[in-house]
């Protein structure tokens, strides 16, 4: 039973994560792509669709998982979504950039150091063990999708457990 808690933890707290990050980014296009340029690992011609479709991403991942439809499918997105996220703010620390991580909106130059960078990858490393949590154990309470449901009682649980 502890198992299907965490796991409906894990599940909605990731789906604020992506609905948050995913909604702040996409009700200010205009910031998100100053964001995705400052990284400045793309070419320009690649900027605009990133910067669109990234939010969009995120939205769709947030809303699957919050109502537990492919829970397991989402958090295996989320598994790659964010070990890449994580790459590219490991590769701006590396080169040098002073920029903010555009993560929960806002993003481009910023005056940042090591611990800024540090504190990102350490919350992003955070929602990736949630994500991978829900690639191991997708069940849990709440869920509508048939893979991913299961109820509050015992004799749910042992049912599945079979």
């Amino acid at each position: 039973m502890a198992i299907r808690i965490v796991s409906l933890v894990a599940r909605l707290g990731l789906a604020a994560v992506w609905l948050i990050s995913g909604g702040l980014k996409f009700l200010d296009p205009v910031q998100t792509k100053i964001a995705v340029r400052a990284y400045q690992l793309l070419p320009e011609s690649l900027v605009g669709p990133v910067a669109m479709a990234l939010p969009l991403i995120e939205i769709i991942l947030g809303l699957l998982l919050l109502v537990g439809l492919a829970v397991r499918a989402s958090a295996a997105v989320s598994v790659l979504v964010l070990v890449v996220l994580i790459g590219v703010i490991i590769s701006v620390w590396a080169r040098g950039l002073s920029i903010d991580c555009g993560c929960f909106g806002g993003g481009g130059a910023a005056d940042v150091g090591a611990w800024d960078y540090l504190s990102e990858i350490l919350r992003d490393i955070g929602f990736l063990a949630l994500a991978v949590w829900l690639c191991v154990f997708p069940r849990s309470p709440l869920a509508l999708g048939q893979g991913s449901r299961v109820g509050f009682s015992v004799e749910a649980q042992s049912s599945v457990a079979r």
